[in-house]
């Protein structure tokens, strides 16, 4: 039985290794991570991560072919494949800090791999790292002419969190990037011998190493790209009372361009968009192709300016002033069905309104713990409450800031009546029914529409 290794047991690795375990069951998969808390989780019946699907397909495999440990080095010194997960956030420091990928995570890796491999290994960038990465890594595991041969692979994911599940098993694609050399050859077929259990064969691209890096980042940027320009066509629709669901209607029935990724909102959030556009900036820059970096940078420069807007628009809506008023946030998660919360437009909302001395009041149903994290430099200026009932009461605002199917199913009559008089709902997603809001009594304020007001 060959074995899989997994180092990073996070948002990609777990639920990867997960379907590859249920789709693979002649191979034995084993996820490590030195955090004990989140293995344990990972062996529990509370994951510790949500993703619709997630625990049936875990359930599955576990202690059957699928396994979960913190000895690292004997999982190295076992694995055919070995899979690197681990985090590569942005530098918060020295050179390139604020736009390069902090790499330390991934060379102590490296180096672990080299220290405990005993027999040849295919070692394979799962993680989204900067293009020429892998070399860097060969460099690493080749020095000191070792007796172990290292095959490195480039195979990034597309997983889109709150439908992860759903994305591993019917993939657009997968991506392989590999050396065109005899044993490079013969690793990509190994790897594409895996995902080949359940992705057809013409979904499998191969690539050089160094195209597989940067289509990752390419795609995120792409993506990212896509809502920062309807979000900017948001704010000249309030100002001309144009309807950017009409705009967007209207161009995404264009073949050339398509519908997806035409929702505006108070902007993207996760753990990729940003850092990847950011790290493909830094890259650019190191090439001296400043106004491509210029270029790309500002799609992160509109997706900031699109989150201070919505704060803006409240403040003037609300008589120039939230000082003292209690506003419900409704979501903490950057999207729904998911209860991550890193970069969420939440958090630099909350900021805000906390530096405007607003009485902010967080409800999620799934991402309250992370928000106490994320928001923990706020003290006791910001309560938590799960029931969303219970944080409107005495509320003059409800900013809904994650389009989470339960705030749809609201009863919104009820939670007027408990709210302070006139009361506003400012919709972050465009996902409630707004002439119903209005009808109530509610001042609605959605995202690239005209206002629904009483006043």
């Amino acid at each position: 039985m060959k074995t899989i290794l997994c180092i990073g047991a996070g948002y990609v690795g777990g639920p990867t290794m997960a379907m590859i375990a249920r789709k693979c069951p002649e191979y034995r998969v084993v996820v490590v991570d030195i955090d004990a808390e989140r293995i344990r989780a990972w062996q529990s019946d509370r994951l510790p991560i949500y993703e619709p699907g997630l625990q049936d397909l875990v359930k599955a495999t576990l202690n059957k072919n699928l396994f979960f440990s913190m000895d690292i080095a004997k999982g190295i010194e076992e694995a055919d494949i070995i899979f690197v997960s681990v985090n590569t956030p942005t530098k918060t420091f020295g050179q390139g800090a604020g736009r390069a990928a902090d790499l330390q995570y991934w060379e102590k890796t490296a180096r672990q791999i080299k220290a405990h491999a005993k027999t040849d290994k295919i070692v394979v960038e799962k993680s989204t790292l900067p293009v020429r990465t892998a070399e860097a890594m060969e460099r690493i595991l080749q020095s000191g002419n070792p007796t172990v041969h290292f095959e490195v692979l480039s195979n990034p994911e597309f997983l889109a969190e709150g439908t992860a599940v759903k994305d591993l098993e019917n993939a657009d694609r997968v991506l392989i990037g590999g050396h065109d050399t005899e044993t490079g050859r013969k690793a990509v077929k190994a790897l594409a011998d895996v995902y080949e259990h359940w992705i057809p064969r013409e979904r499998i691209l191969m690539t050089s190493v160094w195209s597989s890096e940067l289509s990752k980042l390419a795609a995120n940027a792409v993506l990212a790209q896509r809502i920062s320009s309807i979000n900017s066509l948001s704010a000249i629709c309030e100002s001309t009372e144009a309807d950017i669901t009409e705009v967007a209607r209207a161009i995404g029935m264009d073949a050339r361009i398509g519908s997806r990724f035409l929702n505006a909102s108070v902007g993207f959030g996760g753990s990729c968009f940003k850092k990847d556009i950011l790290n493909l900036v830094y890259l650019c820059q190191h090439y001296g192709l400043n106004e491509v970096a210029a270029y790309w940078e500002q799609v992160v420069t509109m997706n900031q300016y699109q989150e201070d807007r919505f704060v803006q628009r409240m403040i003037a809506a609300m008589f120039n002033t939230v000082a003292g008023k209690r506003i419900a946030v409704f979501g903490f998660a950057f999207k729904a069905d998911t209860g991550d919360t890193r970069e969420s437009p939440a958090i630099r909302v909350c900021h805000s309104l906390i530096e405007e001395r607003a009485a902010v009041v967080i409800t999620d149903p799934k991402a309250l713990n992370n928000a106490r994290k994320d928001m923990a430099d706020c003290g006791d200026k910001i309560v938590y409450e799960e029931d969303p009932y219970r944080a409107a009461e005495g509320a003059h605002a409800l900013a809904i800031m994650t389009d989470w199917a339960e705030y749809k199913a609201l009863d919104y009559r009820r939670l007027y009546a408990s709210m302070s008089k006139p009361a506003f709902i400012f919709d972050g997603r465009n996902c409630l029914n707004h002439r119903d809001l209005f009808e109530i009594g509610f001042n609605v304020y959605p995202i690239g529409k005209k206002p629904l007001s009483h006043l």
